[in-house]
């Protein structure tokens, strides 16, 4: 099977396309490439910046992040905000009409800044991600969807990368948060029928036990008892965005994005120690997960306000 790897591609749009041929469309632009030893997933924010979640979660599939600079711009110096706050390998691509000496004052003080720049050609930006990878990560499978939809004759088919472990035809999974028990009927990967398909590839999984219009963005297949759910969480302290301009602080009304899940949520607790959220609804994470704290009515600057890492819950500690 040929090695998988999921580049979000940020800064600027419709560039995506020079790495694949269009796949789903939504708020999220999806393509696909597929060689002989290599498939290529990028993914686009094509809602941002007008929305900022499309951002959070097309970083959230990805293993890589491209970040293009092709203008000096308010959605620009977000994006590099935001980026800066993940943990993603990053490679910097600088448009024709952005200088040398502007491109570093835009990244300075960043991670991004040590990068080097590649030009925004299709044959730059395919040679300089040649070699990204997925890591391998073990543990039990985690499939996190981003897409769904109905097929006539197939059922409910869930779109998402496996994030972790080997998802298998016939397994019994859980849907979270909704804790129903589903069964993956077949996967493919790339239109491929395959009995089983690994960390780091794009599936379609058609399942057994559930609806489709009961299938959304940010609900996880795993194993029972593999992640956590609850509408209130903890974490430590939050590393504030040091671009931020606003004044969330304790019981402020703000969004907390967690993988692809971006939700309305309160600031509770805000110290050293640590901070607590309370979200409209039960989410699902995994302790140790980052979650990043959003303002959506700061009037100038980056809508990040900040990032803590997920605490288990009381009764798991």
């Amino acid at each position: 099977m040929p090695a998988a790897v999921t580049i979000a591609v940020v800064g600027a749009p419709a560039l995506a396309q020079e790495l694949g041929k269009k796949g789903t469309v939504s708020d999220l632009t999806l393509y696909h490439e597929v060689h002989d030893a290599r498939a290529v997933t990028a993914v686009e924010p094509t809602a941002f910046p007008e929305k900022l979640a499309p951002l959070f979660q097309a970083l959230a599939m990805a293993d890589h992040a491209l970040v293009v600079v092709g203008e000096l711009s308010r959605a620009v110096a977000e994006t590099i905000a935001v980026v800066e706050t993940t943990e993603l390998p990053v490679t910097v691509a600088r448009g024709p009409s952005v200088g040398e000496e502007e491109l570093a004052r835009a990244l300075r003080g960043s991670r991004l800044a040590s990068a080097r720049p590649v030009p925004t050609d299709g044959p730059s930006l395919r040679a300089a991600l040649a070699e990204v990878t997925a890591p391998a990560v073990a543990g039990p499978v985690d499939v996190p969807i981003d897409h769904a939809f109905p097929v006539k004759g197939v059922g409910p088919v869930a779109l998402g990368v496996v994030r972790r472990g080997t998802v298998r035809a016939h397994d019994r999974l859980v849907l979270y948060p909704t804790g129903r028990e589903v069964e993956v009927r077949s996967i493919q990967v790339h239109d491929v029928d395959r009995k089983e398909a690994a960390c780091g590839e794009r599936v379609g999984i058609a399942l057994r036990g559930v609806e489709a219009e009961e299938l959304g963005r940010g609900q996880r297949l795993a194993p029972p008892g593999a992640l956590s759910v609850a509408p209130e969480l903890s974490g430590g302290a939050l590393a504030r965005c040091r671009y931020y301009r606003g004044d969330a602080g304790a019981g402020a009304a703000v969004h907390l994005a967690v993988g692809l899940q971006v939700v309305p949520a309160r600031l509770g607790e805000l110290s050293d120690r640590g901070v607590t959220l309370a979200a409209d609804r039960p989410l699902v994470y995994a302790p140790g997960e980052p979650a990043f704290v959003l303002d959506l009515g700061v009037p100038a600057g980056p809508r990040l306000v900040g990032r803590t890492t997920l605490s288990a819950p009381p009764a798991a500690r």
